[in-house]
């Protein structure tokens, strides 16, 4: 992983992958930006990395397996996984709503995916890291004592 905040896009469609990936690079500067159609591939990759934090963008029903499943897999290395996953789905039904209230998940974008809607839930997941990261400035104090857990 980079020095920033990845944003890592799963989908197997490769064109809705290929129109994410295209609306985050227009405006997303904190990190790179990451895109399988394949979830093992991307299990492989997240599994590789040292633990941090990301920003998932995820399609729930997938040829070899489900949003909810690859963060399953992959939330030992990245803790706030759910939190800072994206859902996208073609129907929002009552069962994947539930499904991300119960896996700790806010935002659920339907698509067709309107460019704002992604912009901003990708923006509300940075502002949380953003406010952190001043609040580290801001009292020295504070970084120290996570630096030595």
């Amino acid at each position: 992983m980079s020095d920033g905040l990845d944003v890592i896009i799963i989908d197997d469609d490769s064109q809705v992958r290929e129109m994410v990936s295209l609306i985050i690079r227009q405006f997303y500067t904190w990190g790179r930006v990451l895109s399988f159609t394949n979830v093992n591939d991307a299990i492989v990759y997240c599994r590789e990395q040292q633990s941090g934090v990301a920003i998932f963008v995820l399609d729930v029903f997938m040829k070899d397996g489900t949003g909810f499943s690859f963060l399953d897999q992959i939330a030992d290395r990245f803790p706030m996984a759910y939190e800072d996953t994206i859902i996208i789905t073609g129907n929002a039904s009552d069962d994947v709503v539930n499904m991300c209230i119960a896996s700790d998940i806010t935002h659920l974008l339907e698509k067709p995916l309107r460019a704002y809607t992604l912009q901003l839930a990708v923006r509300a997941i940075v502002s949380k890291y953003i406010k952190f990261a001043k609040k580290l400035r801001d009292y020295p104090e504070l970084a120290e004592e996570i630096s030595n857990f």
